[in-house]
């Protein structure tokens, strides 16, 4: 059912109720749905306060031996009804009341006195120690209607291309933060009666209580309108009691499907190819690797996207799911509510999928039983928390032990950063000796460097953009398996550690994490000090 069946049938049920409420008042019930966006109000009997105030409308003026004739809801004062009746046959009228439902009522004052439409300013993000832009903000949303805060702060936020918003509950205020291109900056500090709205808005639309003593998990859609265009907003909201009250935290997930493409994620050429190499093998096991934020489910879905043909089955398990893809049976798992990803994988595997993805790798039973879907004839995409790529294969070995089984599976690691990028106002220098050893020593013997010629390049601010940086680039390290890595898996190699695993596959022509930051800040992507701040 869709949100405009949805809302026709919650307007059944209420002019259902209204009528039944009309039998009981001893009033005659109307129905207006046919003329409520047609007919226009008697002008001249009452005026607009005591329709807002009263809820009344004049429907008909009478006259001539005419009724005249008074549409009231069940919020109409009783009292009122006397007076108004009285006063008419004093003068020889008659008057007649007509019970109406709250949602006509609504329409038809929407079209007799509209709501002036008010246009608050965009929110500004403040440099470090900007406490005038956060005084401006601050007003600008302690300004903001109540029933429209909410919904601002999402559409700002989206406008920022904000990744979260935290709200936080101080002692004396509500401290609101944005994170914008991977830094969490100050937005606002707001009145404590902005905290009531704004936790009634989440509870309603996300589905959680204002009076828990847990966290909580929630999740809510929202559509964004802007220069004449649309798109669905996902956010994830997350929860936990504090001493002042509830701190919220809403990760934004801005759904574009289109935008879902490995074309798009700015890898180079030969990442592109050996990324679709191994997705299109018909099993196997490829993993995602990094820190919260890094980027990881939009390469995982991009990767999705790319195999995502009518001739294959593809199934995810995802907690929460953050992207409706078309064409994918996807699959929430209520991890805190006792859900298991080993158990639904377990059982999504009886529906013959060629490709599974799993939201993440969390224990030893939904590691083991990835790994036994991967070489049964399923391609296997998941995620899975370690620092690099050669740091996941040893956490992997601590989590299952050493396994054939996992060697033969493990087509892929990939782990992930995400960088701010440098506008096109940034400012080419010449960094220091220290610095120039540093690099030198990193990217010895790597292809394209030149180690006779480093140049560096800082963001410089502009009126437009005060921070030099806008959006992120993707730092990408891809540990291919090949034999010589198996070797570790299966336990042939003693002391199978992370720097060993590391040295063998740099030596097979992996560029590490640290190495292509570098060469991204030399090109004039990002700057040094971004890539010592995420690698």
């Amino acid at each position: 059912m869709n949100e405009e069946e949805r809302q026709m049938r919650r307007r059944d049920n209420e002019e259902d109720a209204t009528r039944s409420r009309a039998r009981i008042l001893g009033l005659p019930y109307l129905d207006t749905r046919e003329f409520e966006n047609s007919i226009p109000l008697v002008p001249g009997l009452l005026d607009k306060e005591e329709m807002h105030k009263n809820y009344i409308l004049p429907l008909s003026k009478g006259g001539n031996g005419e009724h005249f004739q008074f549409m009231i809801t069940s919020q109409t004062p009783r009292h009122l009804l006397h007076e108004i009746r009285d006063s008419y046959e004093r003068e020889g009228e008659r008057v007649d009341f007509f019970l109406i439902s709250s949602s006509a009522f609504r329409v038809f004052m929407l079209r007799y006195d509209p709501p002036k439409e008010i246009h608050y300013d965009d929110i500004k993000i403040s440099t470090e120690g900007d406490s005038e832009t956060i005084a401006e903000v601050s007003e600008t949303l302690n300004s903001v209607s109540s029933d429209k805060i909410f919904d601002f702060l999402l559409d700002q936020a989206d406008r920022l291309t904000a990744s979260d918003i935290h709200i936080e509950n101080l002692r004396t205020e509500i401290r609101v933060r944005m994170r914008v291109d991977g830094i969490l900056h100050p937005v606002a500090n707001l009145s404590k009666d902005r905290y009531r709205v704004i936790m009634g808005e989440l509870s309603s639309r996300a589905n959680i209580s204002t009076a828990s003593a847990k966290s909580q998990s929630g999740h809510l859609q929202t559509e964004i309108h802007r220069d004449n265009s649309s798109h669905i907003l996902n956010v994830r909201v997350e929860t936990v009691p504090t001493m002042y009250g509830q701190d919220a935290v809403l990760r934004l997930f801005n759904f574009d499907e289109s935008l879902l493409q490995l074309d798009l994620l700015g890898l180079t050429d030969d990442e592109k190819l050996e990324i679709n190499e191994i997705i299109q093998k018909p099993r196997g096991l490829v993993l995602m690797v990094g820190p919260t934020g890094s980027g990881k489910s939009t390469t995982l879905y991009s990767m999705l996207n790319a195999l995502n043909t009518s001739d294959k089955k593809i199934i995810t398990l995802e907690d929460p799911i953050e992207y409706g893809i078309t064409g994918i049976s996807q699959i929430p798992i209520k991890t805190d509510n006792g859900g298991s990803f080993a158990e639904a994988l377990r059982s999504v595997l009886r529906l013959d999928p060629d490709v599974v993805m799993v939201g993440e790798i969390r224990d030893a039973d939904t590691a083991k039983t990835a790994i036994q879907a991967s070489i049964t004839g399923h391609l296997v995409l998941s995620s899975f928390h370690a620092d690099s790529s050669s740091a996941a294969f040893s956490r992997m070995i601590d989590l299952i032990g050493t396994n054939p089984i996992f060697a033969n599976s493990i087509r892929l690691v990939v782990a992930q950063r995400l960088v701010r990028r440098l506008t096109d106002s940034k400012e080419e220098y010449e960094p220091d000796d220290m610095v120039k050893k540093y690099i030198r020593e990193t990217l010895d013997r790597v292809e394209g460097f030149n180690p006779d010629n480093i140049r560096l390049y800082r963001p410089v601010p502009t009126e437009e953009n005060p921070f030099g940086y806008a959006g992120r680039a993707v730092i990408m390290e891809q540990l291919v398996v090949n034999d010589e890595i198996s070797e570790y898996l299966r336990g042939s190699v003693a002391d199978a550690n992370a720097k060993k695993i590391e040295a063998t596959a740099r030596k097979n022509g992996m560029l590490t994490l640290e190495q292509k930051g570098l060469l991204m800040a030399l090109s004039g992507v990002t700057t040094i000090e971004e890539v010592s701040r995420v690698v």
